[in-house]
């Protein structure tokens, strides 16, 4: 069987980084919301440590972006944390977290532990650079079925105690990421209702 590859990536691999995201998200998705190369380039030049792809048998099938910042517990959105996707002014090289901004995997490898291995990944990361967490604002996209009965923190927690799965949160607790708080109009997101919840796991070796 083969195995996942996790690496850096670079400018170079732009064009693999792209295939990943058409698979992903095909259109009627706005092309203008891949990552550019102008993107790519900021990445890694910015923070080259939290610039990630997934490799099989030579093939780029996942990719993985992430920050630096000092959590403060104040409320924000996608666009001012990742600095609409260029990182280069919201990047704190002094930060106590490394933050998330995204994660895409090929629609036809999902299911081999492509995600999952980029998220170790940023977990040795976390522990490499002597960091505090890994965190990331993480969609909802069941709460839409949900919105009408409960409310955004009790559909939280139902899904912490597995009476509700989500397709996102279930997976990150999974990946032992816990809800930090609730983030309203985090990204224009009509399944989640524009929510997001703000999820990290801690570095145990501190």
């Amino acid at each position: 069987m083969s195995s996942i590859n996790v690496r850096p990536y670079t400018l170079d691999d732009f064009e693999g980084l792209l295939d990943v995201q058409k698979e992903a998200f095909p259109p009627p998705f706005p092309e203008d919301l891949w990552w550019s190369r102008a993107q790519i380039k900021a990445h890694v030049t910015t923070f080259p440590e939290g610039a990630l792809l997934a490799e099989l048998d030579n093939v780029v099938v996942g990719s993985a972006t992430s920050l630096l910042i000092a959590y403060d517990g104040n409320p924000h959105t996608w666009e001012e944390v990742s600095d609409d996707g260029y990182i280069q002014k919201s990047h704190n090289p002094a930060g106590d977290s490394l933050y998330g901004i995204d994660l895409c995997v090929r629609p036809s490898y999902r299911g081999k532990g492509i995600a999952g291995a980029l998220y170790e990944a940023r977990k040795e990361t976390v522990r490499k650079l002597g960091l505090k967490r890994f965190m990331a604002g993480c969609r909802i996209p069941n709460y839409h079925e949900y919105a009408k009965h409960l409310d955004i923190d009790s559909y939280v927690r139902a899904v912490e105690k597995g009476e509700i799965k989500d397709l996102v949160l279930t997976f990150m607790l999974k990946q032992g990421l816990r809800p930090l708080q609730v983030m309203p109009n985090y990204l224009e997101d009509a399944e989640s209702l524009d929510y997001a919840v703000l999820v990290e796991w801690r570095n145990d070796q501190l």
